[in-house]
């Protein structure tokens, strides 16, 4: 495994490349599974369609999915002079930090967010908005507790009513800001995998939005096995690399969930482990992080930071299912049905993989976080099957198409 000291010598400009505008996706096809797949097997690349996966598998690998779903998280409301404000929702601060328990809060919950118009948001001035839930007309109130940090307070009127479906009925859904258009209806449904469940992610683990219930079944026709975990998509993921030195970059956190089940097949498994999407893949690579820290006595909070992997030697780590055993032997000490922690570990050049044996993931940005997460994973070369793409017209990002990357 490299030492920081290597790690702190890529720059950012290694890995770009020019991505001409009429390459990106700005809409998804009509059929999800129709998208192209290019598969990068032992250096070499062929050209497939995403509902031929499964003959591309293994039978007995484990496919890992990220299950969780995109909130409607841009909240708009208007001022009495007609000014719009535009609320964002990034993390929850209160009642908890924790995702899923603010989703289910009937009371007041503040989140840190990011606001369009905020100068015309005045202090002490609240926000409100009507919607409709069930028959019942609803009121709800946006504040601004502090301005420095955009915190914002929401309350609402009525009984029993989660704030998940506050947001469902007055969100827009936040697409990303290089499709530069305003989200329609089709994209509530198109912009969610198939799969998702736990609300809680402002942007789609968008690998998984290829997948069909017929690719699914014929997953489990062909003996690839599932499982699924949590990790909340934050809006980091579309933050931009602003420094040259790329370990400068302060890497954005994401709170994961994994179950107990989950936890008990991944440390039995065997066989090839396949990531579907970074979001999984990072969830995993963090847990398998994280029975280190339990091994070496670290602390048991599961928290990783973003250089942590680069700050061990290869030759003195644990393999991945001694790692998942010690987690799973303190969850069962604890009592814990599933952990919730969170991960801000950046995987770039030079990151040794621990868990993953192939990854499906979209085709990414030039120059981000996730371009230098492929290249460590395709040992560099990401240049390769981008120029492949590129020349044999796939779409790119959010909506484009799909590859399934074999680690060597």
């Amino acid at each position: 495994m490299f030492k920081i000291s290597s790690i702190e010598e890529i720059r950012l400009s290694d890995y770009d490349y020019t991505l001409p505008e009429e390459r990106i996706a700005k809409f998804p096809l009509e059929k999800r599974d129709h998208s192209k797949l290019l598969q990068y097997l032992n250096g070499d690349v062929s050209h497939h369609r995403f509902f031929e996966l499964p003959d591309l598998l293994p039978s007995g690998s484990l496919m890992v999915f990220n299950n969780t779903k995109v909130i409607p998280a841009r909240l708009i409301f208007q001022r009495d002079t007609g000014a719009k404000i535009e609320i964002f929702l990034l993390k929850p601060l209160a009642p908890s930090p924790v995702i899923n328990e603010v989703m289910i809060c009937t009371d007041e919950v503040s989140w840190e967010t990011m606001i369009g118009n905020l100068k015309k948001w005045k202090d002490g001035e609240v926000l409100q908005g009507q919607i409709d839930i069930q028959g019942q007309s609803i009121i709800i109130s946006a504040k601004l507790t502090d301005r420095e940090n955009k915190v914002v307070s929401f309350s609402w009127t009525g009984d029993n009513i989660p704030f998940v479906s506050i947001v469902e009925a007055s969100g827009e859904v936040p697409l990303p800001p290089y499709l530069n258009r305003e989200a329609t209806e089709e994209d509530r449904p198109r912009y969610q995998t198939v799969y998702s469940k736990k609300e809680g992610a402002v942007a789609a683990p968008t690998a998984g939005l290829h997948f069909t219930e017929e690719v699914l079944d014929n997953l489990e026709n062909k003996g690839v096995n599932k499982e699924f975990l949590t990790l909340h998509v934050s809006a980091g993921t579309f933050q931009p690399i602003k420094s040259e030195k790329v370990t400068d970059h302060a890497m954005h956190s994401e709170q994961v969930v994994i179950e107990l089940s989950t936890l008990e097949r991944l440390a039995a498994h065997p066989e090839k482990i396949i990531a579907v999407g970074t979001t999984s893949m990072r969830t995993l690579e963090s847990l398998y992080w994280y029975g280190v820290k339990l091994i070496r006595g670290g602390d048991k909070q599961f928290f990783i930071p973003k250089l942590y992997p680069y700050e061990h030697k290869a030759y003195n780590l644990p393999e991945r299912t001694e790692s998942f055993k010690a987690v799973l032997e303190m969850m069962k000490k604890s009592n814990l049905k599933e952990i919730t922690g969170s991960t801000e570990v950046f995987i770039m050049p030079g990151y040794d993989f621990k868990v993953c044996d192939a990854l499906v993931t979209n085709f990414h940005q030039p120059s981000s976080t996730l371009i230098l997460l492929v290249a460590a994973f395709t040992e560099g070369n990401w240049r390769k099957i981008y120029e492949e793409a590129l020349s044999n017209d796939y779409r790119f990002l959010s909506y484009g198409d799909s590859s399934l990357l074999w680690k060597r």
